[in-house]
């Protein structure tokens, strides 16, 4: 999602508000226009996202335009979506969908998610709240043979993680040019979910020339891009084997 505090103008319409004045009145335009051939849509916020317009992409969901998922999941045909906003410690102020990943261990540069900023208070303890933690929460028991993760964070040491940090250095320790998730990692090697989809390194694309990756079973799949076109992963669920990238 673009970055909702930041004040745009479409042709000469200023758009105070995106979620509220651009992207409800355009789902609605889209709902309209589409009648019952109107799909379902599921959305997640990343870490550029202020959790305090949360409220706005509930109210979307309210009006039947799409499902919002914050580490919840929904149920889909013989289907099961997942969304999981949430990712390990980076270096930047808003701490509203970081969480600490495996344990409390920061990387050099970056700034732990109990400091920084958040735009709401936390309805959990941000000292000790881990994404691995959640996972297990998320899913227990459950089945992952036809479960689709929507993901913010990709996993660590992947085609999907590399960020352009190369010859970086903070107090004379190299930057892990890596920067996605242990414990998404270790759930998809150890729980083989069907889909997994990804974003948050714009850049890992441009530099690795990859924007998939198979993990045994799993079929990982990022949109992540760091130019002005608008990346968009297309394939059918029954068939993830047949899969585009397409700019726009």
């Amino acid at each position: 999602m673009p970055h909702v505090r930041k004040s745009e103008k479409i042709g000469n319409k200023p758009i105070a508000d995106f979620i509220t004045d651009y992207l409800i009145p355009g789902f609605r335009m889209v709902q309209k226009q589409l009648g019952c051939n109107y799909p379902d849509v599921f959305v997640i916020m990343g870490n550029d996202d202020h959790r305090d317009e949360e409220a706005k992409l509930m109210e979307g969901e309210k009006k039947e335009l799409w499902k919002y998922l914050n580490n919840s999941k929904y149920k889909f045909g013989p289907y099961m979506f997942y969304g999981y906003p949430f990712v390990p410690p980076t270096p930047f102020q808003l701490k509203d969908w970081e969480k600490y990943d495996v344990s409390r261990y920061v990387d050099p540069g970056s700034i732990p998610p109990d400091e920084g900023y958040r735009s709401v208070e936390p309805d959990y303890d941000t000292g000790y709240s881990t994404i691995q933690s959640d996972l297990e929460s998320l899913t227990k028991d459950a089945s992952m043979e036809k479960a689709v993760f929507l993901f913010h964070s990709p996993p660590y040491q992947s085609h999907l993680d590399r960020a352009g940090l190369d010859g970086r250095m903070i107090d004379h320790v190299p930057l892990d040019v890596h920067v996605g998730s242990i414990a998404i990692q270790r759930f998809i090697e150890q729980k083989q979910p069907y889909i997994t989809l990804h974003g948050h390194i714009h850049e890992s694309a441009s530099i690795t020339g990859f924007w998939k990756q198979e993990f045994g079973r799993t079929r990982s799949f990022s949109a992540a891009h760091n130019g002005p076109e608008l990346a968009l992963v297309v394939f059918k669920l029954d068939d993830p084997t047949q899969v585009e990238r397409e700019l726009i």
